[in-house]
């Protein structure tokens, strides 16, 4: 059973292909983000403002 809905995975991809891109930066700084598990921890914060379906941080 897939923990993510489909709008999660969109905005994790989203974020993973920001970062190899270079163009993802950390929240209101001007720092690129570099870290694959940053990427995805930021896509999956996106997916859960979105109304996206991703488990809480803590799970």
């Amino acid at each position: 059973m897939n923990k993510f809905g489909p709008k999660a995975q969109e905005k994790v991809h989203k974020a993973i292909k920001e970062m190899n891109n270079g163009t993802l930066k950390s929240g209101n700084s001007d720092k690129k983000v570099t870290d694959k598990k940053q990427a995805i921890a930021i896509g999956l914060s996106e997916a859960r403002k979105a109304g996206g379906k991703a488990p809480k941080k803590g799970d």
